[in-house]
């Protein structure tokens, strides 16, 4: 994907980070206009640093690319923050175009180019097409999960107890079962179990992190 963008006289590739934390240290220090990032990273994964470079008003756009796409995938992405959503199999020339999308400040996401006052008309019309799956209002499902709750999402992919989970964090067993309430009503999932397999097969957790 590098020696892609390197053959585009108008892009310049200032940085690449190996993992979440490291592109959060690059993006701020580098200010990048455009920030590629990946979903399925270690330590931070890619919807987590969205959201943190969001939180702190950092003005790069990101455009996430994941390679588990769909509908609920694409609400979370937008919801983090990012401007753009594309599978890994996205053409070049579709990519290149998306990077001078969203370095315009507007929003790049499958073939839909939006400004910004769309974004939240978009996701409207988004949340009612799919309204029919939740039992409550999508918009609240679509939540994005805290750190905490992602940290607690880990450890459940690694099979902790809500009792090992408390130990390891420092907290006590009632405030993991409130993070699992809220973990669950998020994902729109009935168990741990099924919480998990989210959130592995999004790439929000890597297989090798539940080792």
């Amino acid at each position: 994907m590098r020696s892609v963008l390197e053959l585009d006289d108008t892009i310049q590739v200032v940085g690449e980070a190996q993992d979440g934390q490291q592109a959060l240290a690059m993006a701020r220090e580098l200010e990048p206009q455009v920030i590629l990032m990946d979903v399925n990273l270690p330590l931070v994964n890619g919807l987590q640093a969205t959201r943190e470079l969001t939180a702190h008003r950092q003005n790069s756009a990101v455009i996430i690319l994941t390679a588990y796409h769909d509908d609920e995938q694409m609400l979370h992405a937008v919801r983090a923050g990012a401007y753009g959503y594309f599978p890994k199999e996205v053409a070049p020339t579709e990519l290149l175009s998306a990077i001078r999308t969203v370095s315009s400040g507007n929003y790049a996401i499958n073939d839909t180019v939006l400004a910004k006052p769309q974004v939240a008309s978009w996701l409207i019309s988004q949340f009612e097409s799919i309204q029919a799956n939740f039992d409550e209002a999508p918009e609240e499902t679509f939540r994005s999960l805290s750190a905490r709750e992602m940290e607690i999402l880990r450890l459940i992919t690694r099979g902790l107890s809500n009792k090992e989970i408390a130990k390891a964090l420092g907290i006590s067993r009632q405030t993991v079962k409130n993070h699992m309430t809220s973990i669950l009503r998020k994902l729109a999932v009935n168990d741990r179990t099924q919480a998990a397999v989210y959130a592995l097969r999004r790439g929000w957790i890597r297989l090798q992190d539940t080792k």
